[in-house]
């Protein structure tokens, strides 16, 4: 292998797929990133076996290879060099690669690419396409509510269901349940409807990988729903799918409330960060009391409270609209905070049937772009 390219490039590219390396592995390659030449371009590809990142970049490309190296050595070495040419060579008799750049030289001992897991390419299979301002938004207020410990597997995913050019995204982790349905860019072809389940962690990396491309991303899934793969610029992404069945998310958004509260997003966030400071000494426990007022129960207020009980108590009030009787919920104060932090500014709708029933919160008005619901456990408290 001998080309050239620009420092920037590759450290661009390194740090793409350096998300893909494994850290703890029983197979030591997987720690290394793929280096091969690609069509007179550079391709760099890494996997943990649960997902892989390729990315390409340019390069003056003079003599074919490819070769493994250690992802972290490179990373870290390419980065630390000046912002100029960088001439690559390999040698197939000595398992490596020569870097120069500038007064900067040093050789990486490697491995051979034919002891690197193979990289899954999804050629065929469903494709459908999304925006990336909507796919962005989507997983924004979705994934941090998927579980992070593998005791359900199923839950560390999202549950993805596509018809015709809606597509809803779902994820519980069994004390709260986030759910987005919105736009394709267009209907998807060949199917009446698809389900799904990603690992959450997967479509982070898209999220992170989207940038600012304005182009719609195209996702493709396997006919036997076992491997997807994400198309941007430059980059895919293959995450293996998550076998198993998704709880009837739709069983747990109640049908009915018996007092809703609506009120502005950023006070009613403020309200809740504050409270959580002694939440913290306090079970992480944060009280909400409901209150119209006795001339006009269309207006109300809302007070955010909490205590630890050696350290003292808070109460915060905010503004609120009121219909129906009033409410005392209490609920965990991180919960209530990562869902009020990502429906952004406007107002915020609150609705609430007893103290030990689950409390759904969303945004106030429609969208005409999407729909979204959150629902959060209560937790038992004495009042």
């Amino acid at each position: 292998m001998q080309l050239s390219c620009l420092q920037e490039n590759l450290n661009r590219g390194l740090s793409v797929v350096q998300r893909a390396v494994a850290t703890r592995t029983t197979l030591p390659i997987t720690q290394n990133v793929l280096i091969a030449t690609d069509n007179s371009r550079l391709k760099l590809a890494a996997t943990n076996l649960d997902i892989a990142i390729s990315t390409w970049i340019g390069a003056q490309v003079e003599e074919e290879g490819t070769i493994t190296i250690p992802a972290r050595m490179l990373s870290e070495f390419v980065n630390s060099l000046p912002p100029e040419r960088i001439d690559i060579n390999s040698d197939e008799q000595a398992a490596g690669l020569d870097i120069k750049c500038a007064r900067f030289q040093a050789h990486i001992n490697g491995q051979d690419a034919d002891d690197f897991p193979a990289i899954p390419s999804v050629t065929e299979g469903v494709i459908g396409r999304v925006t990336p301002d909507v796919l962005r938004d989507a997983i924004n207020r979705v994934a941090f509510a998927a579980a992070t410990e593998d005791s359900r597997p199923v839950l560390t995913g999202i549950k993805v269901e596509i018809s015709g050019d809606t597509f809803t995204f779902a994820a519980a982790d069994g004390f709260r349940l986030a759910v987005y349905e919105g736009k394709l860019a267009e209907p998807i072809a060949d199917a009446e409807s698809l389900e799904f389940i990603i690992p959450a962690r997967a479509l982070l990396e898209v999220n992170r990988l989207i940038g600012g491309q304005s182009d719609p991303v195209e996702f493709t899934v396997t006919q036997q729903k076992s491997q997807a793969m994400f198309k941007m610029d430059s980059v895919e992404l293959v995450s293996q799918l998550i076998q198993g069945t998704f709880p009837n998310y739709k069983q747990l958004v109640p049908e009915n409330y018996e007092t809703r509260v609506v009120a502005n997003q950023g006070a009613f966030l403020q309200a809740t960060r504050t409270a959580s400071i002694f939440a913290r000494d306090g079970s992480g426990i944060v009280r909400i009391n409901v209150t119209p007022d006795e001339d006009d129960e269309s207006v109300g207020k809302i007070l955010v409270s909490s205590r630890a009980e050696e350290l003292g108590d808070n109460v915060g009030e905010v503004d609120a609209h009121v219909e129906g009787d009033e409410a005392k919920i209490a609920f965990n104060s991180k919960y209530l905070t990562d869902v009020l932090d990502v429906l952004g500014d406007g107002e915020v709708a609150m609705e609430t049937t007893t103290p030990s029933s689950p409390g759904v919160i969303r945004p106030a008005a429609d969208s005409e772009v999407y729909k979204y619901t959150h629902v959060v456990m209560p937790m038992f408290v004495q009042w």
